[in-house]
């Protein structure tokens, strides 16, 4: 285990951790939302710091950035948990798991120099880099920021595919060394994200305005579920906030959805998706549909 930072000590050895909005209150032998961070006496402990479940070359429009060094590679790392609990996780085998901290024990463990040199060994290859990506890349937070380091230091890119979802102290720290960001805008309305993701937007839209301010480079995703978030008039306000909060040049995707772990919503018609582009367009220079 590996001794978490961003959290407090409370009475009782219960610890409240500051990684992200849930801010967990943490009792000892426990762990938070997330499920990889652990209370062990009075401290907080990152159970799946260098515990990869999935290590790949991907295209860098696959994560998906279109318009950040196209045509490129990246290596895509990931590891378990999440700090939301979306009922329509594509890949919820890996972000709800860990609710057992001998799972960990499990699995591969790396150090950051082996992520870094494996980065390196494959420049031939085209990559550019190290994304942190498949899981929430913030619940392994303290892996990333070393990893992310010792790839600046090595004149690697890093790469954040993300839920949004952290606060702004450890985000500052992380915009040190992160290049580019995808991030997974679920909706434009607080009920939605409390029903079906266990969260608040409003931390969502600071993250995404604090990234913009850095001036890093930022892509959105937004996946599209017939019923819930595919609201002509709500759609019109999120295009509108994109425009005048962020830059009217903000990439934006809408990807098809497909009913996958809880949610058995049929699948998002391709109609939809284009009503939406087009009303995004008025607005934004860069929409692309995905996952057609």
């Amino acid at each position: 285990m590996h001794r978490c930072d961003y959290f407090i000590q409370q009475a009782d050895q219960e610890v409240e951790c500051r990684l992200c909005p849930h801010f967990c209150k943490i009792k000892a032998g426990h762990s938070g939302i997330c499920h990889v961070r652990f209370n062990k006496e009075g401290i907080l402990y990152s159970l799946n710091y260098g515990r990869i479940v999935a290590l790949h070359l991907d295209p860098i429009e696959k994560k998906p950035l279109y318009r950040f060094h196209s045509g490129s590679s990246i290596f895509s790392i990931g590891s378990v948990g999440c700090n939301m609990k979306c009922s329509f996780c594509q890949n919820w085998q890996i972000s709800q798991a860990g609710k057992l901290t001998d799972y960990f024990d499990e699995l591969p463990e790396y150090a950051p120099d082996y992520i870094v040199q494996q980065a390196l060994s494959l420049r031939s290859q085209q990559n550019i880099g190290i994304a942190y990506t498949y899981n929430e890349p913030t619940v392994w937070f303290e892996f990333m920021r070393d990893c992310a380091r010792k790839a600046h230091q090595n004149k690697l890119l890093n790469v954040m595919v993300s839920n949004g979802y952290i606060n702004a102290e450890p985000l500052d720290e992380l915009l040190l060394y992160i290049d580019a960001f995808n991030i997974d805008l679920k909706g434009y309305d607080e009920h939605f994200y409390q029903q079906l993701a266990k969260a608040k937007l409003s931390p969502v839209l600071e993250t995404l305005k604090q990234i913009s301010n850095k001036g890093k480079h930022l892509e959105i995703a937004y996946l599209v579920i017939p019923g819930m978030n595919d609201d002509t008039d709500q759609f019109e306000a999120i295009t509108d906030w994109l425009q005048t909060e962020l830059n009217p040049e903000i990439v934006l995707h809408l990807n098809r959805y497909f009913p996958t772990y809880k949610l058995k919503i049929d699948t998002t018609p391709i109609e939809t998706l284009d009503r939406l582009a087009n009303i995004a367009r008025r607005k934004l220079k860069y929409v692309y549909i995905g996952n057609v």
